[in-house]
């Protein structure tokens, strides 16, 4: 199964590029799954093998927070606790990024050929799509998964030392949503998954641009094609109209530089109405290369030294950071930051320094001779 992630500038038209490219999908015979808040669902009606997945937080929201309440009902007994009834449950901020993420979940799940999601904004999609790692490292680090083998002893270490472990439904809400979180990762994570960008040409594309690879590389993911949208034809004979076309098409060659895959779709003159429209708006689906792999290279014969690359393309010196905690790093890249595990290798040495060239961040490693096995004599 393919997996089009499809996110971009505000206003620059990525629900009708996600439609569009579903749409035109659909039609050359293939099973999609469209998930979309924002799609016309009567624009998805026109090919039989196109399903739309509209993601519903409200609902998603009382259906989780009532499950959760159920589960914690003998807790919340023993504190007298009034339960709320589904009727008066709002949603909270951040519902709409869980539902969208379990949405995600659920058209994956299927036996769709192709799924296509209509992400939000730049900036909102990058965090989304940082944010199962996130928290499923916050869970492992309040729970750990080896404590939970302790809730069989919990009646005896009651017993015997009034040892206060927490309730086998903890345990178990938190297994739970380890298992969704790990379950959409594995999506966001697949070689098979795949990130477009949505921009207008013009002065903000590519600042777009550069924070797209850089927040995505931060992920170890990589961006697949950028989508130039709402492109004016360059050989109008009214000036004012051509000199607007001439500045746009100058963006488009600032792109290119950019980036190899840059597609261009054409200004309709109005916005899309219906699948005839959105037909003209489809994205051709080509080979995408991989994510450049984080590697490490072992210089240890010649500079005594292994070295650790994390492909950062767009990233600047000035804007780096990096902190050693435990079997952790914790990366900054401009705005953005993550808590990257060690490689096995790597959390036997000390960090000894780093040097950014031409988007490569080399991050140098000695060996611990405390802990690095020694050669045999």
């Amino acid at each position: 199964m393919r997996i089009i992630l499809v996110t971009g500038t505000g206003g620059a038209g990525r629900t009708a590029v996600a439609t569009g490219t579903a749409l035109a999908e659909a039609k050359a015979g293939r099973r999609v799954q469209l998930v979309s808040a924002d799609a016309d669902p009567a624009s998805t009606t026109s090919a039989d093998t196109l399903r739309l997945l509209t993601p519903e937080p409200a609902a998603d929201f009382r259906r989780e927070f009532l499950a959760l309440q159920s589960r914690s009902a003998t807790a919340l007994d023993l504190l007298g606790t009034t339960p709320f009834e589904d009727a008066e449950l709002t949603e909270l901020p951040g519902s709409a990024q869980f539902a969208l993420l379990r949405a995600v979940r659920d058209a994956a799940a299927t036996d769709a050929d192709l799924v296509v999601v209509d992400l939000p904004p730049l900036s909102e999609a990058l965090a989304l799509l940082a944010l199962p790692e996130q928290l499923r490292r916050y869970l492992r680090r309040l729970l750990p998964p080896e404590r939970q083998a302790a809730r069989a002893l919990r009646p005896m270490l009651a017993q015997l030392a009034g040892v206060p472990l927490p309730a086998q439904w903890l345990y178990e809400t938190t297994a739970r949503w380890e298992a969704e979180l790990a379950a959409v990762q594995d999506v966001v994570d697949s070689p098979d998954t795949r990130v477009r960008l949505v921009v207008e040409p013009g002065p903000a594309a590519s600042d777009a641009l550069r924070t797209a690879r850089l927040g995505l590389a931060l992920q170890g993911l990589a961006l697949d094609a950028v989508v130039a949208n709402r492109v004016l034809p360059a050989d109008s004979a009214d000036p004012w109209f051509a000199g607007l076309a001439a500045e746009q098409h100058r963006h488009l060659a600032a792109l290119r530089e950019e980036h190899p895959a840059v597609r261009e779709l054409p200004h309709l003159g109005r916005a899309p109405r219906g699948p005839e429209d959105l037909a003209l708006l489809a994205v051709e689906d080509r080979p995408a290369a991989p994510a450049p792999g984080w590697r490490v290279e072992d210089r240890r014969e010649a500079d005594g030294i292994l070295v650790w690359h994390v492909p950062l393309p767009g990233a600047v010196k000035e804007a780096l950071s990096l902190v050693r905690r435990g079997d952790e790093l914790l990366l900054s890249a401009g705005p953005f930051r993550r808590n990257v595990p060690l490689p096995a290798v790597l959390r036997r040495c000390a960090v000894t320094g780093a040097g950014l060239v031409e988007g490569d961040l080399r991050i140098r490693f000695t060996p611990d001779p405390g802990l690095w096995p020694k050669a045999a004599p």
